[in-house]
């Protein structure tokens, strides 16, 4: 954060035109921002009937001074984990919450910077609208904590509270008694904002005898006289990063919208099927994964793998088809028992005509030296061909492992020969927290990404399978071993394992 002042904002030293002050306002869903916005230009300048979903700017003259106002997306409320669970055990229970779930914000919401930037050089005040008519709690506290953080270091200087819906406050009431009664989190927000607050009633806009914009006009000049004439800059690092998000942002719109068009063309015929070949070597949590995929625990976990084992579900909208298979040896081909090898070809023959993606298990907290990935690589071209690397992605399993540092960066730290491995396999990866089956929302995000790998495959969407082995190598299995399970989800009796943690042991 930069704080500056300049001959604008001093104003011309002949006094012909007084300075401009830019006021930046922000607060939650409800809050009566929009038309707080209004009320301060002294028309209908912003539009109160549907979501602010774009920051907007407006100017009026006050008292001969130009006032800028910004009026910005409502800031996201941050899930609280109590309340969650909660909700988690009412609607198990068939009970409905008190509680009403907060909607996930919009793909298309901006952040607080996007605001800042449309008031060059940058805003004199940022009002925190918060509507008494609304209970103030610490999870409003730490949006409103966030919203500012974003901004960058030195904006509570800037800050100033402003209430909304003060008419509906009891008869008798004043805002100095709703503070004290509302809680500590409100009690907080005021302090931190050096306690500079200001109500507000929208319904007075109309009337000769508001006196409320005048008034609020003048709490910000001494904020300003306070701040010795400066005024809050956004650093131009954080305005970089809030760019990067939003091309993000509009990258994962327009990937709904190109996912949404092609499940349009699927209504009315049978679910997409998806048929996927686990592998990797010993105790990299493969069947975790694969418990994680299909939301249920149909593979015995926390033990070794000894013979595949093929399970099916519907999972968002396809229908989805998975074979575990036992571990290889990390450190050759040859150390992998012949009978193993066989297992793994024969996992892939249970998936005819051919499995359209073999997920590579690979633990996040493993390092991958340079033998264990030509391991890997051995092992897919010897059992599958040079053409599985087309077929190929890297699932990175025990997820929760990285908390918020993202995948990309766990890469960049992992070294060449995990980029190398990248590389093979066309750049496909995705990670999974294989320890909450079911609830992992980015099953959904690695179906997509397989089935954008079979439309960049065209004509090669799956691996074929040799058939040859298949009426050789099978008969021979089922003569000799114990016959596959083929149960579909539908079937199952599994016991509910414990966790399949070895693979998080890895290192």
């Amino acid at each position: 954060m930069a704080a500056v002042s300049s001959a604008s904002d001093t104003g011309d030293p002949r006094g012909r035109h007084p300075p401009e002050r830019r006021l930046l306002i922000l607060g939650g869903p409800q809050s009566g921002k929009t038309c707080t916005a209004n009320t301060i230009l002294g028309d209908e300048v912003f539009d109160t009937g549907t979501e602010t979903t774009h920051s907007n700017v407006g100017q009026t003259e006050i008292y001969g001074r130009r006032v800028t106002v910004v009026d910005t997306p409502a800031w996201a409320i941050p899930s609280d984990p109590e309340n969650d669970t909660e909700a988690e055990n009412n609607d198990n229970a068939g009970a409905e919450s008190d509680n009403p779930p907060q909607a996930p914000p919009s793909l298309d919401s901006e952040g607080p910077c996007m605001g800042a930037i449309l008031c060059p050089p940058g805003p004199h005040a940022i009002l925190l609208v918060v509507s008494v008519t609304q209970p103030f709690t610490d999870t409003q506290r730490r949006a409103a904590e966030e919203q500012l953080g974003a901004l960058g270091g030195g904006t509570w200087r800037y800050s100033m509270v402003l209430f909304t819906g003060v008419d509906k406050l009891p008869k008798g009431v004043f805002i100095e008694e709703h503070i004290a009664n509302t809680g500590e989190a409100l009690q907080w927000l005021v302090e931190r904002c050096g306690s500079r607050y200001h109500p507000f009633d929208n319904t007075r806009k109309e009337t000769e005898d508001n006196t409320q914009v005048p008034e609020l006009m003048e709490k910000v000049e001494e904020m300003i006289t306070d701040n010795q004439g400066w005024y809050f800059e956004v650093n131009e690092l954080i305005l970089l990063e809030e760019e990067q998000a939003r091309r993000a942002l509009e990258e994962e719109r327009m990937r709904m919208e190109e996912h949404a068009r092609q499940r349009e063309q699927m209504i009315g015929g049978p679910p997409r099927e998806l048929r996927l070949l686990l592998l990797g070597w010993k105790g990299v949590g493969k069947s975790s994964v694969g418990n994680s995929i299909l939301g249920r625990r149909f593979f015995e976990s926390g033990q070794e793998t000894e013979l595949c084992l093929r399970r099916q579900a519907l999972v968002s909208g396809r229908r989805v088809t998975i074979v575990d298979t036992p571990g290889w040896d990390w450190f050759s081909v040859r150390r992998t028992p012949k009978r193993i090898r066989q297992e793994s070809q024969r996992g892939a023959a249970l998936l005819r005509p051919g499995p359209h993606t073999l997920l590579l298990v690979l633990p996040v907290v493993s390092s991958l030296t340079a033998r264990k990935r030509r391991t890997l690589l051995a092992h897919i071209e010897t059992l599958f061909g040079d053409s599985a690397c087309l077929h190929t992605m890297i699932l990175f399993s025990c997820g929760d492992w990285l908390g918020r540092t993202p995948i990309e960066e766990h890469i960049l730290r992992g070294g060449r020969e995990l980029q190398r491995l990248l590389e093979y396999c066309g750049n496909y990866y995705h990670v999974l927290d294989s320890k909450t089956p079911g609830k992992d929302r980015s099953v959904s995000v690695l179906l997509d990404k397989i089935e954008e790998m079979i439309r960049e495959n065209g004509d090669k969407a799956f691996l074929p399978i040799q058939t040859e082995w298949f009426e050789t190598h099978i008969y021979e299995h089922i003569t000799t071993h114990t016959p596959v399970s083929e149960e579909s989800s539908y079937s199952s009796d599994n016991t509910e394992p414990e966790d399949d943690c070895r693979g998080c042991q890895l290192q």
